[in-house]
């Protein structure tokens, strides 16, 4: 159950790495499709994206749940044990915490917001930087966001980075970050995830 946002791109970004069959269900969040009676049963709390594994009959909101799921379900792209795992988490609750609430409200407050308010633009583009600023540092001395290899954090920040001109950013000024994103922006599977919900 997804729609056309950084949120809901991160499961079929997920979803299409693992190579995992599935049927994308668009909940367009811009007709408030997400406070239908049969989505809340799926996600008590009116957000997007959400799975329902067939398999199992588990079903799972918030993406980083639903990421760390279909990771240990098949035992890919997020490590199961020790510092790798927990450097894979810590940057995966960054993304959490940091780039998608943030970036949201530069989002809202740029392109959405009725009238512009100077205060929260910038203090949200400002964050927004700041941010951007923390990824590179981090991306200086790594591959990927927490280590070496490609895990769910770097797929739960890509949809969020792939906004980056929304957020007034030029990658060309976080170099580490620029390397990363065309290395990410070039995976097959990473094209097809960020497509869905395949609308006509």
């Amino acid at each position: 159950y997804t729609w056309t946002t950084p949120n809901g791109r991160k499961a079929s970004i997920l979803l299409e790495e693992l190579g995992l069959p599935y049927t994308a269900h668009a909940v367009d969040i811009s007709k408030d499709e997400q406070f239908m009676p049969e989505f809340l049963k799926v996600s008590p709390n009116n957000r997007i994206p959400a799975i329902v594994d067939r398999d199992t009959g588990i079903s799972l909101m918030e993406s980083a749940a639903l990421m760390i799921y279909l990771a240990d379900k098949t035992g890919k792209l997020l490590p199961k044990d020790g510092e790798p795992r927990y450097r894979a988490l810590e940057w995966l609750m960054w993304q959490m915490g940091g780039p998608g609430p943030m970036f949201g409200q530069v989002h809202h407050f740029l392109r959405a917001a009725p009238t512009k308010i100077e205060y929260g633009i910038k203090r949200y583009v400002d964050e927004a930087k700041r941010l951007y600023g923390v990824l590179d540092k981090q991306l200086a001395g790594n591959a990927f966001a927490a280590g070496a290899d490609y895990t769910i954090a770097d797929m739960a920040i890509f949809p969020w980075t792939a906004r980056h001109e929304w957020h007034t950013v030029n990658l060309a000024d976080f170099p580490n970050v620029k390397r990363w994103y065309d290395t990410i922006n070039a995976r097959p599977a990473v094209t097809k995830g960020m497509a869905v919900p395949y609308l006509n």
